[in-house]
């Protein structure tokens, strides 16, 4: 077994070419499922207990039963990214509801399929941390609970593709005049100091990363935080901006469509963010 293409499906460890996926399988047909990605950094999974709680609350919500543990799933983890040998990456975790007959209500007796695997770092990231990213910003065509983190999508995916053939490195979904999040990242905004971002609600995602910012990165920093809508005139504002994600970590935002942000350059608080996250890191969390 090649250790890097290790993975776990079914209550069974094998390899990712392995592993048999049924064309009936609901993910497939319907997007019917559920999915987590957890940073590993340093051979360790990081916030895995967040991800968790996370993931049984999407599970709820799309009333998927739950038929493995939270200690198992963290056992899972950690035999995963011991074998795979990956020091810096993450755990891809994905629940669908499982396989049966094509109907759109929920087949009697239909047991959940359970995929777990292990990814490098892209470098190209931690790249975008350092040097700023550049976004565009279009109109939120998700549906109305992507709070939900589930295997529906093609938004996202296609937000992100027009994004790259505009030359951009994400995209900044509104709904109307109010900003929402990026395609697979949460935003935030510094003015006079302060930290602002949206509350999270049904229309974006409760990131991990987000919630550590709130709770433990800013709080550490001396900066405040303030969770209230932002429009684009507000954002137009900004001394700072930048995006958070699990993969993401915590990125510059340098440009917005044409204009750009501050002096074009990471600015102090973001600065100062990195490094009590990337401190926050080293120290670990469950």
């Amino acid at each position: 077994m090649e250790r890097k293409n290790i993975a776990f499906y079914n209550h069974e460890f094998t390899t990712l070419d392995n592993v048999r996926i049924s064309p009936l399988d609901r993910g497939y047909i319907f997007g019917d499922g559920v999915y987590e990605v957890t940073k590993v950094h340093d051979g360790r999974c990081f916030a895995l207990s967040y991800h968790l709680d996370r993931l049984y609350r999407s599970m709820r919500l799309m009333q998927i039963p739950a038929t493995i543990a939270p200690d198992e799933l963290t056992e899972i983890h950690g035999v995963l990214v011991e074998e795979s040998g990956i020091r810096n990456g993450s755990v891809y975790l994905q629940v669908t509801r499982g396989t049966a007959p094509r109907t759109h209500t929920f087949p009697a007796g239909i047991q959940p399929n359970i995929l777990m695997f292990v990814q490098e770092d892209n470098p190209h990231k931690q790249e975008l941390a350092a040097s700023g990213v550049k976004v565009i910003t279009l109109d939120d065509i998700r549906w109305e609970h992507v709070d939900i983190k589930s295997l529906n999508l093609i938004p996202n995916v296609l937000g992100a593709q027009q994004a790259k053939k505009k030359g951009a490195d994400d995209a900044l979904f509104f709904r109307g005049d109010e900003l929402m999040e990026g395609t697979s990242s949460n935003v935030f905004m510094v003015r006079d100091g302060i930290i602002w971002t949206r509350p999270a609600d049904e229309r974006i995602l409760k990131g991990i990363t987000r919630q550590l910012i709130l709770t433990k990165v800013a709080p550490s920093c001396g900066v405040t935080t303030i969770e209230r809508t932002i429009d684009r005139e507000y954002l137009a504002k900004a001394e700072e901006v930048f995006i958070t994600g699990t993969t993401t970590g915590i990125a510059p935002v340098v440009q917005i469509d044409k204009t750009i942000v501050g002096d074009g350059k990471p600015g102090p608080v973001v600065r100062k963010l990195q490094e009590r996250y990337a401190g926050l890191m080293a120290e670990g969390l469950p």
